[in-house]
This record gives C-alpha cells, sequence and structure tokens, in this order.
C-alpha cells in the first residue's frame, strides 16, 4: 500500500459519495456488506490489473481497449504509446472510464478525466519520477509515456 493517510481519507470520501449517488438498481446489487473500503481497496488493488479503457473518437464514437492499470496512490496508473488511437482520443478528449473486474467477486469502474504525466512538449507531473521509478521496477524498463485517471464520480466495488 503506498497510499497516504490524506490519500485514503480522499478515497473513502469519494467511494461514500459515488455508492450514495447510486441507482436503486445497483443499490439492490452493491451494498454496505459488498463493498471494500478505501483500505481494503489498496489491499486488493496490487501490481498489475487489467483494465478495460473507454474512450471517444473525434465523431463520438466510443471505442474500449485493455491497458496494464497499477492502482497507486488511490488512482489508476496506466500507459500507452503515445502513437496509439487511444492515446490520440485522451489527448483531444481526456474523459474516461476505467473498469477491472474478477468474475463476480470484484468490480472497480471509475470515471473521470485522465491527466498525461509525462507531456512529449511539457513538463512531466511532480511524481512521474516516483512512478517512474515504481514502473522501471515493476517492468523492469522505462516506459516512454503515462497516464492517470483522476476521478471524478468514483469507483463501484463488490466483494
Amino acid at each position: 500500500m503506498r497510499e497516504t493517510p490524506e490519500e485514503l481519507n480522499e478515497l473513502q470520501a469519494l467511494l461514500d459519495a459515488s455508492l450514495s449517488r447510486s441507482t436503486a438498481h445497483l443499490r439492490s446489487i452493491i451494498n454496505a456488506e459488498r463493498t471494500l473500503t478505501a483500505e481494503g481497496l489498496t489491499q486488493v488493488l496490487t501490481g498489475m490489473c487489467t483494465l478495460a479503457l473507454s474512450t471517444v473518437t473525434a465523431k463520438g464514437e466510443p471505442r474500449i481497449s485493455g491497458a496494464d492499470g497499477h492502482f497507486l496512490h488511490g488512482r489508476w496508473h496506466f500507459g500507452t504509446a503515445r502513437s496509439a488511437a487511444k492515446a490520440r482520443h485522451l489527448a483531444a478528449r481526456p474523459a474516461a472510464s476505467v473498469a477491472h473486474m474478477r468474475g463476480e467477486d470484484l468490480g472497480v469502474f471509475t470515471h473521470g478525466t485522465v491527466e498525461i504525466l509525462y507531456p512529449e512538449n511539457g513538463e512531466p507531473a511532480a511524481d512521474w519520477p516516483d512512478l517512474l521509478a515504481y514502473f522501471k521496477d515493476f517492468y523492469a524498463t522505462t516506459p516512454s509515456t503515462g497516464t492517470t485517471t483522476s476521478s471524478s464520480t468514483g469507483c463501484t466495488r463488490a466483494g
């Protein structure tokens, strides 16, 4: 777990707000007994988690693709090649949805805005050196780019 107490508090507030805004249908499936706390979520989402990443084309057409996701500091982090279609979509339209599911036991759904951590013609994010060190250690290589979602509507979880 890499989250600070402040990050855990922020994540817990996001999770609570997300659940409180959910529809009656969702609450009939996901309730307090079937949710994880922020701390529990960070203990479950370790290492690489396969993500389904949803973006939108210039014509407004939805696209979904896979990405290696890492849940660090209460946010999803994922990388892709700058030339990938999803990278172009996200650069032009940074709203995205991300889902990570493990059968019927766990579902984490995040909606938000991506932040390019290492822009081609700009300054890297302040935490990029620490994230780069994590990714280099995990993959034993240097990723060329990185992005992160900044959750605006939260995660729904079951388990």
